[in-house]
């Protein structure tokens, strides 16, 4: 990842959120994560902010509206859409209706389950991270 872009993490679980921050660190990728804990809040930022987004990760199961909501969201808006920002489902639960409802009606690039362990989901988000690094898409420059 690069230092200028923000990723972005929508998940409501404390434990969640702190276990990924450290594979963030573990990695010594230097990128800011902005946590929201609810979806409602992270569109408002999306909306607002001037700062380029590397990378949005999203839990399914969020209070309110839920992950699915919230990309069906940025996809029907096309101030957002036009932000061509990577998104990414991260979840405990990978149902595959919830698999094929991302990958059949919305542009999502990603649908991982949480890592069991600490290891496992540094290992995860390296390939994530890695992958967006080299990749060509509507942000690079």
């Amino acid at each position: 990842m690069t230092k200028s872009g923000t990723i972005i993490l929508v998940e409501d679980d404390v434990d969640d959120k702190h276990f990924f921050e450290n594979a963030v660190k573990a990695l010594d990728i230097e990128n800011e994560v902005k946590w929201f804990d609810n979806t409602d809040d992270a569109l408002k930022f999306l909306y607002t902010t001037k700062r380029p987004i590397s990378i949005i990760f999203s839990d399914i199961n969020i209070p309110g509206k839920n992950g699915l909501e919230f990309k069906r969201n940025i996809d029907n808006d096309p101030k957002l859409r036009k932000k061509s920002i990577p998104f990414v489902f991260y979840s405990t639960s990978a149902h595959q209706r919830d698999v094929n409802e991302a990958y059949t009606e919305m542009t999502v690039q990603g649908f991982f389950k949480k890592g069991r362990d600490p290891q496992e989901t540094v290992n995860a988000l390296k390939v994530i991270f890695d992958y967006w690094a080299l990749c060509k898409h509507p942000n690079t420059t």
